[in-house]
């Protein structure tokens, strides 16, 4: 699918922990070879509160780097590339302060999340600018794709989010390369 986990090793003593969160060298390595140009944070007090499915569309599309400094989140992805064997799927996972986690998005890919603790902090980097009349979106409750939130009662969102399209009207900007 091309979407990467990554957990950093931490290394704790009576005091905390320490753990690199990126290296150029390391994370090449592993296969993400992508300058990062922008860093973002945000914080969702409430459990429950869904943000996505979000992508910028070509040319300014945006591979990310994602982690959760505070708390934990479930994270999806759902591949919107034309072509591509696992076009309309999604995969999920959970990254946390206390696991460290983070994931590696690619360009070509919708992304969201729901918080699972009160006050999440998500962290992640960016690989183009942020420019609005590139954004898109997709439902994150359509059916045809079939997201398993683990939690959907009462979930939070921006009206944005709320009237999202679903995946049957999305005129897809990326392509499978292989």
């Amino acid at each position: 699918m091309g979407v990467i986990l990554i957990e950093p090793k931490r290394f704790g003593d009576h005091r905390g922990f320490f753990a690199e969160t990126y290296s150029c060298r390391t994370y090449a390595s592993l296969g993400v070879d992508v300058a990062f140009v922008q860093d973002n944070h945000s914080l969702s007090a409430a459990v429950g509160t869904v943000r996505g499915l979000h992508f910028q569309a070509p040319p300014q599309a945006q591979a990310k780097l994602v982690r959760c400094g505070r708390g934990a989140i479930f994270d999806v992805v759902v591949d919107i590339r034309c072509g591509s064997p696992t076009y309309g799927k999604w995969a999920g996972f959970t990254l946390s302060a206390e696991n460290g986690a983070q994931l590696y998005i690619p360009a070509g890919f919708a992304h969201g999340f729901v918080t699972l603790e009160a006050d999440s902090e998500i962290v992640y980097k960016c690989s183009d600018y942020f420019a609005p009349e590139a954004e898109g979106g997709l439902r994150w409750d359509d059916p045809a794709i079939g997201i398993k939130w683990p939690i959907i009662e009462d979930a939070i969102l921006s009206e944005k989010d709320a009237n999202a399209p679903l995946l049957a009207d999305l005129c897809s900007p990326f392509e499978f390369e292989g």
